[in-house]
Protein backbone atom coordinates (compact mmCIF):
# COMPACT_ATOMS: atom_id res chain seq x y z
CA UNK A 1 0.00 0.00 0.00
CA UNK A 2 0.85 3.64 -0.18
CA UNK A 3 3.65 4.04 2.76
CA UNK A 4 2.10 5.57 5.86
CA UNK A 5 4.30 8.28 8.30
CA UNK A 6 5.27 5.26 10.46
CA UNK A 7 6.64 3.51 7.42
CA UNK A 8 8.72 6.63 5.90
CA UNK A 9 9.68 6.98 9.10
CA UNK A 10 11.49 3.58 9.22
CA UNK A 11 12.76 3.80 5.99
CA UNK A 12 14.36 7.55 7.13
CA UNK A 13 15.87 5.73 9.61
CA UNK A 14 17.01 2.38 7.58
CA UNK A 15 18.44 4.74 5.44
CA UNK A 16 20.89 6.66 8.63
CA UNK A 17 20.98 3.52 10.20
CA UNK A 18 21.31 0.60 7.39
CA UNK A 19 22.84 -2.03 9.78
CA UNK A 20 19.07 -1.59 11.66
CA UNK A 21 18.04 -3.64 8.42
CA UNK A 22 17.83 -7.64 8.28
CA UNK A 23 20.67 -8.50 5.56
CA UNK A 24 18.21 -9.53 3.38
CA UNK A 25 17.00 -6.19 3.01
CA UNK A 26 20.42 -4.54 3.06
CA UNK A 27 21.65 -7.09 0.58
CA UNK A 28 18.85 -6.60 -2.09
CA UNK A 29 20.41 -5.81 -5.69
CA UNK A 30 20.42 -2.04 -6.70
CA UNK A 31 20.81 -2.69 -10.43
CA UNK A 32 20.78 -5.65 -12.39
CA UNK A 33 24.03 -6.65 -13.02
CA UNK A 34 23.69 -7.29 -8.75
CA UNK A 35 20.77 -9.72 -9.21
CA UNK A 36 21.87 -13.36 -8.00
CA UNK A 37 21.13 -16.27 -10.95
CA UNK A 38 18.69 -15.84 -13.49
CA UNK A 39 21.09 -15.58 -16.46
CA UNK A 40 18.37 -15.98 -18.99
CA UNK A 41 16.81 -13.04 -18.15
CA UNK A 42 19.86 -11.44 -17.56
CA UNK A 43 21.73 -11.24 -21.07
CA UNK A 44 22.67 -8.03 -23.23
CA UNK A 45 19.38 -6.82 -25.08
CA UNK A 46 16.82 -8.90 -22.75
CA UNK A 47 13.38 -7.93 -21.94
CA UNK A 48 14.41 -7.43 -18.51
CA UNK A 49 17.33 -5.11 -19.54
CA UNK A 50 15.04 -3.42 -22.03
CA UNK A 51 12.27 -2.59 -19.35
CA UNK A 52 14.60 -0.18 -17.45
CA UNK A 53 15.89 1.40 -20.86
CA UNK A 54 19.41 -0.74 -21.25
CA UNK A 55 20.23 -1.15 -25.34
CA UNK A 56 19.10 0.21 -28.18
CA UNK A 57 15.95 -0.71 -28.40
CA UNK A 58 14.86 1.50 -25.01
CA UNK A 59 12.30 0.32 -22.77
CA UNK A 60 10.11 -2.70 -23.21
CA UNK A 61 6.72 -1.99 -24.77
CA UNK A 62 4.76 -4.27 -22.07
CA UNK A 63 2.64 -2.41 -19.97
CA UNK A 64 2.91 -5.12 -17.51
CA UNK A 65 5.55 -7.99 -16.32
CA UNK A 66 4.58 -11.43 -14.64
CA UNK A 67 7.00 -12.87 -12.97
CA UNK A 68 6.60 -16.62 -11.99
CA UNK A 69 8.65 -18.76 -9.91
CA UNK A 70 9.28 -20.59 -6.78
CA UNK A 71 9.48 -19.03 -3.26
CA UNK A 72 12.90 -16.69 -2.40
CA UNK A 73 14.69 -16.29 -6.03
CA UNK A 74 14.16 -12.87 -6.65
CA UNK A 75 10.61 -11.83 -7.96
CA UNK A 76 10.24 -8.94 -5.01
CA UNK A 77 13.96 -8.15 -5.97
CA UNK A 78 13.33 -7.39 -9.27
CA UNK A 79 10.56 -5.26 -9.03
CA UNK A 80 12.48 -2.75 -6.49
CA UNK A 81 15.39 -3.21 -8.96
CA UNK A 82 13.13 -1.76 -12.11
CA UNK A 83 11.82 0.64 -10.22
CA UNK A 84 14.86 2.04 -8.64
CA UNK A 85 16.34 1.81 -12.94
CA UNK A 86 13.48 3.69 -14.02
CA UNK A 87 13.22 6.10 -11.24
CA UNK A 88 9.62 5.58 -10.56
CA UNK A 89 7.17 5.42 -8.00
CA UNK A 90 7.22 2.09 -5.95
CA UNK A 91 4.07 0.75 -4.43
CA UNK A 92 3.60 -2.72 -3.17
CA UNK A 93 0.38 -4.75 -2.58
CA UNK A 94 -0.02 -8.06 -1.26
CA UNK A 95 -2.98 -10.23 -2.57
CA UNK A 96 -2.93 -11.60 0.69
CA UNK A 97 -4.34 -8.83 2.22
CA UNK A 98 -4.80 -6.09 -0.54
CA UNK A 99 -8.44 -6.16 -2.17
CA UNK A 100 -10.20 -4.05 -4.98
CA UNK A 101 -10.44 -1.14 -2.78
CA UNK A 102 -6.74 -1.05 -2.08
CA UNK A 103 -6.00 -1.41 -5.78
CA UNK A 104 -8.26 1.29 -6.95
CA UNK A 105 -6.79 3.65 -4.26
CA UNK A 106 -3.14 2.71 -5.39
CA UNK A 107 -4.20 2.97 -9.27
CA UNK A 108 -5.76 6.95 -8.48
CA UNK A 109 -2.68 7.82 -6.22
CA UNK A 110 -1.04 6.67 -10.03
CA UNK A 111 -2.59 8.60 -11.46
CA UNK A 112 -2.47 11.92 -9.28
CA UNK A 113 1.30 11.24 -9.11
CA UNK A 114 1.65 11.10 -13.60
CA UNK A 115 -0.85 14.14 -13.65
CA UNK A 116 0.53 16.24 -10.58
CA UNK A 117 4.20 15.33 -10.82
CA UNK A 118 5.06 13.54 -13.99
CA UNK A 119 6.00 10.87 -11.58
CA UNK A 120 4.93 7.50 -13.10
CA UNK A 121 4.12 4.48 -10.58
CA UNK A 122 5.52 0.61 -10.48
CA UNK A 123 2.67 -1.38 -8.58
CA UNK A 124 4.33 -5.01 -7.46
CA UNK A 125 1.51 -7.18 -6.57
CA UNK A 126 2.45 -10.18 -4.90
CA UNK A 127 1.24 -13.44 -5.03
CA UNK A 128 -1.42 -11.87 -7.84
CA UNK A 129 -2.86 -16.11 -8.17
CA UNK A 130 -4.69 -15.24 -4.94
CA UNK A 131 -6.76 -12.15 -6.52
CA UNK A 132 -10.42 -13.76 -7.98
CA UNK A 133 -10.80 -12.72 -11.18
CA UNK A 134 -13.12 -10.11 -10.51
CA UNK A 135 -9.85 -8.66 -8.47
CA UNK A 136 -7.72 -9.15 -11.72
CA UNK A 137 -10.48 -7.84 -13.76
CA UNK A 138 -9.71 -3.82 -11.63
CA UNK A 139 -6.19 -4.51 -12.99
CA UNK A 140 -7.44 -4.02 -16.82
CA UNK A 141 -8.13 -0.31 -16.73
CA UNK A 142 -4.60 0.54 -15.21
CA UNK A 143 -2.75 -2.03 -17.36
CA UNK A 144 -4.17 -0.69 -20.54
CA UNK A 145 -4.27 2.61 -20.00
CA UNK A 146 -0.55 2.36 -18.44
CA UNK A 147 -1.42 4.49 -15.44
CA UNK A 148 0.83 1.71 -13.47
CA UNK A 149 3.62 -0.22 -14.73
CA UNK A 150 2.07 -3.38 -13.25
CA UNK A 151 5.14 -5.92 -11.89
CA UNK A 152 3.20 -8.95 -10.48
CA UNK A 153 4.47 -12.21 -8.57
CA UNK A 154 2.97 -15.75 -8.47
CA UNK A 155 4.67 -19.15 -7.62
CA UNK A 156 1.87 -20.87 -9.85
CA UNK A 157 1.29 -21.67 -13.04
CA UNK A 158 0.06 -18.72 -14.48
CA UNK A 159 -1.90 -19.92 -17.44
CA UNK A 160 -3.80 -21.40 -14.56
CA UNK A 161 -4.01 -18.53 -12.28
CA UNK A 162 -4.29 -15.30 -14.54
CA UNK A 163 -6.71 -14.26 -16.17
CA UNK A 164 -6.28 -14.29 -19.84
CA UNK A 165 -6.99 -10.40 -21.15
CA UNK A 166 -4.16 -9.62 -18.40
CA UNK A 167 -1.56 -12.62 -19.41
CA UNK A 168 -2.05 -11.40 -23.38
CA UNK A 169 -1.04 -7.46 -21.89
CA UNK A 170 1.93 -8.87 -19.86
CA UNK A 171 5.66 -9.83 -20.70
CA UNK A 172 6.17 -12.90 -18.90
CA UNK A 173 9.00 -13.96 -16.97
CA UNK A 174 9.88 -17.72 -15.60
CA UNK A 175 12.25 -17.08 -13.11
CA UNK A 176 14.60 -20.42 -12.58
CA UNK A 177 15.60 -21.49 -8.89
CA UNK A 178 18.75 -20.42 -7.41
CA UNK A 179 22.26 -23.06 -7.23
CA UNK A 180 24.37 -23.46 -4.90
CA UNK A 181 26.88 -21.51 -7.00
CA UNK A 182 24.33 -18.92 -6.93
CA UNK A 183 23.79 -18.61 -3.15
CA UNK A 184 27.74 -19.27 -2.82
CA UNK A 185 28.28 -15.55 -4.47
CA UNK A 186 25.50 -14.48 -2.78
CA UNK A 187 27.37 -15.44 0.74
CA UNK A 188 30.29 -14.24 0.12
CA UNK A 189 29.51 -11.11 -0.75
CA UNK A 190 27.22 -10.66 2.71
CA UNK A 191 30.12 -11.97 4.59
CA UNK A 192 32.55 -9.11 3.00
CA UNK A 193 30.62 -6.16 1.79
CA UNK A 194 30.37 -2.65 4.12
CA UNK A 195 26.48 -2.94 3.44
CA UNK A 196 26.15 -6.30 4.64
CA UNK A 197 28.86 -8.03 7.22
CA UNK A 198 31.84 -6.01 6.54
CA UNK A 199 33.86 -8.98 7.05
CA UNK A 200 33.51 -9.01 10.79
CA UNK A 201 32.80 -13.47 10.74
CA UNK A 202 34.16 -15.96 8.75
CA UNK A 203 32.46 -18.72 7.14
CA UNK A 204 33.95 -22.69 6.98
CA UNK A 205 32.98 -24.81 4.33
CA UNK A 206 31.00 -27.45 6.48
CA UNK A 207 29.07 -24.39 7.81
CA UNK A 208 28.65 -22.98 4.66
CA UNK A 209 27.42 -26.25 3.31
CA UNK A 210 24.95 -26.53 6.16
CA UNK A 211 23.66 -23.48 5.33
CA UNK A 212 23.28 -23.64 1.50
CA UNK A 213 21.33 -27.04 2.47
CA UNK A 214 19.00 -24.92 4.98
CA UNK A 215 18.30 -22.44 2.40
CA UNK A 216 17.33 -24.71 -0.45
CA UNK A 217 17.83 -22.44 -3.01
CA UNK A 218 15.91 -19.77 -1.11
CA UNK A 219 18.75 -16.40 -1.32
CA UNK A 220 16.48 -14.94 1.75
CA UNK A 221 16.68 -17.93 4.18
CA UNK A 222 19.73 -18.27 3.14
CA UNK A 223 20.83 -14.59 4.39
CA UNK A 224 18.44 -14.82 7.41
CA UNK A 225 20.45 -17.60 8.14
CA UNK A 226 23.68 -16.14 8.20
CA UNK A 227 22.89 -13.29 9.85
CA UNK A 228 21.32 -14.93 12.80
CA UNK A 229 24.36 -17.65 12.96
CA UNK A 230 26.44 -14.58 12.54
CA UNK A 231 25.28 -12.56 15.80
CA UNK A 232 25.29 -15.47 17.64
CA UNK A 233 28.87 -16.02 16.79
CA UNK A 234 29.84 -12.55 17.30
CA UNK A 235 27.93 -12.36 21.28
CA UNK A 236 30.39 -15.54 21.71
CA UNK A 237 33.17 -13.23 21.22
CA UNK A 238 33.92 -15.37 18.27
CA UNK A 239 35.01 -14.81 14.46
CA UNK A 240 34.04 -17.90 13.05
CA UNK A 241 30.97 -19.34 12.29
CA UNK A 242 31.16 -23.34 13.38
CA UNK A 243 28.59 -25.53 11.84
CA UNK A 244 27.15 -25.68 15.99
CA UNK A 245 26.37 -22.42 16.14
CA UNK A 246 24.09 -22.61 12.39
CA UNK A 247 22.69 -25.90 14.29
CA UNK A 248 21.51 -23.71 17.15
CA UNK A 249 20.55 -20.76 15.58
CA UNK A 250 18.38 -22.47 12.69
CA UNK A 251 17.35 -25.42 14.95
CA UNK A 252 18.44 -27.78 12.50
CA UNK A 253 21.16 -30.18 12.35
CA UNK A 254 23.35 -31.09 9.60
CA UNK A 255 22.14 -34.05 7.96
CA UNK A 256 24.90 -35.90 6.54
CA UNK A 257 23.56 -35.74 3.14
CA UNK A 258 26.21 -34.74 0.35
CA UNK A 259 23.94 -34.35 -3.08
CA UNK A 260 27.07 -35.31 -5.56
CA UNK A 261 28.35 -38.12 -2.90
CA UNK A 262 27.84 -41.40 -1.65
CA UNK A 263 25.16 -40.15 0.42
CA UNK A 264 22.59 -38.82 -2.36
CA UNK A 265 22.65 -42.76 -4.01
CA UNK A 266 22.94 -44.49 -0.81
CA UNK A 267 19.70 -42.54 0.84
CA UNK A 268 18.06 -42.90 -2.17
CA UNK A 269 18.53 -46.68 -3.03
CA UNK A 270 17.61 -47.01 0.66
CA UNK A 271 14.15 -45.03 -0.06
CA UNK A 272 13.71 -47.19 -3.04
CA UNK A 273 14.15 -50.75 -1.11
CA UNK A 274 12.29 -49.65 1.81
CA UNK A 275 9.44 -48.73 -0.51
CA UNK A 276 9.90 -52.29 -2.29
CA UNK A 277 10.02 -54.28 1.55
CA UNK A 278 7.01 -52.33 2.07
CA UNK A 279 8.01 -50.54 5.14
CA UNK A 280 5.97 -47.47 4.66
CA UNK A 281 7.73 -45.85 8.08
CA UNK A 282 11.64 -46.32 7.13
CA UNK A 283 10.45 -45.19 3.49
CA UNK A 284 9.03 -41.72 5.00
CA UNK A 285 12.36 -41.67 6.96
CA UNK A 286 14.63 -42.05 3.81
CA UNK A 287 12.11 -38.98 2.37
CA UNK A 288 12.42 -36.65 5.11
CA UNK A 289 16.13 -36.92 4.60
CA UNK A 290 16.60 -35.79 1.51
CA UNK A 291 13.70 -33.70 1.89
CA UNK A 292 16.08 -31.81 4.62
CA UNK A 293 19.15 -32.03 2.86
CA UNK A 294 17.74 -29.72 0.08
CA UNK A 295 17.45 -32.83 -2.51
CA UNK A 296 15.94 -31.50 -5.99
CA UNK A 297 11.97 -32.47 -5.58
CA UNK A 298 11.76 -34.14 -9.13
CA UNK A 299 14.97 -36.49 -8.68
CA UNK A 300 13.10 -38.07 -5.82
CA UNK A 301 9.67 -38.24 -7.97
CA UNK A 302 11.67 -39.85 -10.81
CA UNK A 303 12.74 -42.53 -8.23
CA UNK A 304 9.35 -43.17 -7.37
CA UNK A 305 7.95 -43.28 -11.17
CA UNK A 306 10.59 -46.10 -11.39
CA UNK A 307 9.94 -47.63 -8.39
CA UNK A 308 5.89 -47.48 -9.37
CA UNK A 309 6.50 -49.67 -12.61
CA UNK A 310 9.93 -51.93 -11.16
CA UNK A 311 8.44 -53.11 -8.08
CA UNK A 312 4.49 -52.77 -8.13
CA UNK A 313 3.61 -53.06 -11.89
CA UNK A 314 0.43 -54.68 -12.14
CA UNK A 315 -0.18 -55.52 -8.43
CA UNK A 316 -1.71 -52.18 -8.40
CA UNK A 317 -2.41 -50.01 -11.59
CA UNK A 318 -2.96 -47.51 -9.73
CA UNK A 319 0.80 -47.20 -8.34
CA UNK A 320 2.11 -45.67 -11.32
CA UNK A 321 -1.01 -42.76 -12.26
CA UNK A 322 0.01 -41.86 -8.59
CA UNK A 323 3.74 -41.36 -9.58
CA UNK A 324 3.28 -39.71 -11.89
CA UNK A 325 1.14 -37.26 -10.85
CA UNK A 326 3.00 -36.55 -7.84
CA UNK A 327 5.74 -35.76 -10.62
CA UNK A 328 3.25 -33.35 -12.32
CA UNK A 329 2.43 -31.62 -8.84
CA UNK A 330 6.03 -31.30 -8.05
CA UNK A 331 7.00 -29.54 -10.71
CA UNK A 332 4.54 -27.22 -10.71
CA UNK A 333 4.54 -26.61 -6.52
CA UNK A 334 7.96 -26.81 -5.78
CA UNK A 335 9.30 -26.77 -2.02
CA UNK A 336 7.95 -26.86 1.02
CA UNK A 337 4.45 -28.04 -0.19
CA UNK A 338 6.21 -30.66 -2.79
CA UNK A 339 6.92 -32.39 0.37
CA UNK A 340 2.76 -33.25 0.74
CA UNK A 341 2.63 -34.50 -2.67
CA UNK A 342 6.04 -36.85 -2.04
CA UNK A 343 5.03 -38.56 1.19
CA UNK A 344 1.12 -39.01 -0.69
CA UNK A 345 2.67 -41.26 -3.28
CA UNK A 346 5.62 -42.87 -1.21
CA UNK A 347 2.90 -44.13 1.56
CA UNK A 348 0.61 -45.40 -1.23
CA UNK A 349 4.10 -47.37 -3.22
CA UNK A 350 4.78 -48.82 0.40
CA UNK A 351 1.79 -50.26 1.00
CA UNK A 352 0.77 -51.35 -2.62
CA UNK A 353 1.23 -54.92 -3.17
CA UNK A 354 4.25 -55.93 -4.63
CA UNK A 355 4.75 -56.99 -8.22
CA UNK A 356 8.48 -57.23 -10.20
CA UNK A 357 6.79 -59.35 -13.49
CA UNK A 358 6.82 -55.81 -15.28
CA UNK A 359 10.77 -55.75 -14.86
CA UNK A 360 11.62 -59.34 -15.11
CA UNK A 361 9.01 -59.96 -18.22
CA UNK A 362 10.92 -56.98 -20.13
CA UNK A 363 13.99 -58.37 -19.12
CA UNK A 364 13.59 -61.81 -20.10
CA UNK A 365 12.48 -60.19 -24.05
CA UNK A 366 15.25 -58.47 -24.11
CA UNK A 367 17.90 -61.24 -23.14
CA UNK A 368 16.02 -63.27 -25.81
CA UNK A 369 16.14 -60.43 -28.79
CA UNK A 370 19.94 -59.45 -27.58
CA UNK A 371 20.59 -63.48 -28.18
CA UNK A 372 19.97 -63.15 -31.63
CA UNK A 373 16.44 -64.75 -30.98
CA UNK A 374 14.60 -62.29 -33.39
CA UNK A 375 13.59 -63.21 -36.97
CA UNK A 376 11.31 -61.73 -39.51
CA UNK A 377 7.47 -60.94 -38.34
CA UNK A 378 5.01 -63.11 -39.61
CA UNK A 379 3.88 -62.60 -42.93
CA UNK A 380 0.32 -62.13 -41.85
CA UNK A 381 1.17 -59.49 -39.60
CA UNK A 382 3.48 -57.21 -42.37
CA UNK A 383 2.31 -53.50 -43.54
CA UNK A 384 0.25 -54.15 -46.32
CA UNK A 385 -0.67 -50.45 -47.08
CA UNK A 386 1.19 -50.20 -50.08
CA UNK A 387 1.11 -51.71 -53.94
CA UNK A 388 2.45 -54.48 -54.11
CA UNK A 389 2.01 -55.66 -50.47
CA UNK A 390 -0.22 -58.31 -51.81
CA UNK A 391 2.02 -59.52 -53.93
CA UNK A 392 4.78 -60.36 -51.84
CA UNK A 393 2.36 -61.82 -49.48
CA UNK A 394 2.41 -58.97 -46.71
CA UNK A 395 -0.87 -58.89 -44.70
CA UNK A 396 -2.35 -61.69 -46.53
CA UNK A 397 -4.34 -63.99 -43.85
CA UNK A 398 -3.90 -61.97 -41.10
CA UNK A 399 -7.34 -62.25 -39.10
CA UNK A 400 -9.22 -58.53 -37.45
CA UNK A 401 -9.70 -59.94 -34.29
CA UNK A 402 -12.61 -58.06 -33.24
CA UNK A 403 -14.38 -59.88 -36.18
CA UNK A 404 -13.99 -62.86 -33.99
CA UNK A 405 -15.75 -63.75 -31.22
CA UNK A 406 -13.80 -62.82 -27.86
CA UNK A 407 -12.18 -60.77 -29.95
CA UNK A 408 -9.16 -63.28 -30.06
CA UNK A 409 -7.98 -65.62 -33.00
CA UNK A 410 -5.39 -68.47 -32.97
CA UNK A 411 -3.01 -66.34 -35.03
CA UNK A 412 0.70 -66.51 -34.56
CA UNK A 413 1.99 -63.33 -33.66
CA UNK A 414 5.86 -63.75 -32.05
CA UNK A 415 8.68 -64.82 -34.89
CA UNK A 416 9.31 -68.18 -34.89
CA UNK A 417 12.62 -68.02 -33.19
CA UNK A 418 10.61 -66.96 -29.84
CA UNK A 419 6.84 -68.39 -31.07
CA UNK A 420 5.68 -70.57 -27.62
CA UNK A 421 8.06 -67.95 -25.01
CA UNK A 422 6.65 -67.17 -21.98
CA UNK A 423 8.08 -63.77 -20.84
CA UNK A 424 5.24 -62.71 -18.60
CA UNK A 425 4.22 -64.45 -15.42
CA UNK A 426 2.36 -62.92 -12.99
CA UNK A 427 2.18 -63.20 -9.47
CA UNK A 428 -0.83 -63.48 -7.75
CA UNK A 429 -0.45 -60.51 -5.59
CA UNK A 430 -3.17 -57.50 -5.32
CA UNK A 431 -4.99 -56.54 -8.60
CA UNK A 432 -2.22 -58.82 -10.83
CA UNK A 433 -4.39 -62.14 -9.60
CA UNK A 434 -6.90 -61.11 -12.08
CA UNK A 435 -4.47 -60.65 -14.57
CA UNK A 436 -2.87 -63.93 -14.13
CA UNK A 437 -6.60 -65.59 -14.54
CA UNK A 438 -7.09 -63.55 -17.72
CA UNK A 439 -3.73 -64.42 -19.23
CA UNK A 440 -3.69 -68.35 -18.79
CA UNK A 441 -7.08 -67.92 -20.65
CA UNK A 442 -5.63 -65.82 -22.93
CA UNK A 443 -2.89 -68.25 -23.96
CA UNK A 444 -5.49 -71.23 -24.41
CA UNK A 445 -7.12 -68.97 -27.56
CA UNK A 446 -3.83 -68.41 -28.43
CA UNK A 447 -3.16 -72.14 -28.59
CA UNK A 448 -0.78 -71.98 -26.55
CA UNK A 449 -1.56 -73.44 -23.14
CA UNK A 450 0.49 -73.20 -19.84
CA UNK A 451 3.73 -75.57 -19.86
Amino acid sequence: MEPDLFTAAAEARQEKDPSSSPLAVRMRPRTLDEVVGQRHLLKPGSPLRRLVGEGAGGPAGASSVILWGPPGIGKTTLAHVVSQATEKRFVELSAITAGVKEVRTVIDGARRAAGGFGKETVLFLDEIHRFSKAQQDSLLPAVENRWVTLIAATTENPYFSVISPLLSRSLLLTLESLTDDDLKGLLDRALTEERGLGGAVALPEEARSHLLRIAGGDARRALTALEAAAGATLDKGEREISLETVEETVDRAAVKYDRDGDQHYDVASALIKSIRGSDVDAALHYLARMIDAGEDPRFIARRLMISASEDIGLADPTALPTAVAAAQAVAMIGFPEAALTLSHATIALALAPKSNTATTAIGAALADVRAGLAGPVPAHLRDGHYKGAAKLGHAQGYVYPHDVPGAIDAQQYAPDAVHGKRYYEPTRYGAEARYADVVEKVRERLGRPGS
